[in-house]
């Protein structure tokens, strides 16, 4: 298994997928809400979570099997925990950095 590739495979299918989403809910957001602005800023949050969520969901597995520990058990929590909390941070973050 080559990790780098795996490791590079799955960050590219996470910025798609974050820049899918980013595209469909910062439209709705945009004419839910009216605002462009926060159509941006859900946009920007979306793209930053699903990146971190594709990246921890290899990294975190393979960190825990080099530790000898069984990724199938573990990582979930752990995978779960850093996507709420970036997605958590990253949408409060830019709305406070953007929205001033």
């Amino acid at each position: 298994m080559n990790v780098a590739r795996v490791i590079g495979r799955e960050t590219v299918v996470g910025l798609f997928n974050g820049l899918v989403f980013a595209l469909i809910m910062g439209a709705i957001a945009f004419f839910w809400f009216g605002s462009g602005q926060l159509g941006l800023v859900i946009g920007a949050a979306m793209i930053i979570n699903l990146f971190v969520a594709a990246l921890s969901g290899i990294l975190i597995p393979l960190g825990l099997e080099a530790l000898g520990l069984d990724p199938a058990i573990a990582s979930g929590v752990f995978v779960t925990m850093m996507t709420d909390c970036v997605g958590f941070f990253a949408f409060l973050g830019l709305a406070a950095l953007w929205l001033r």
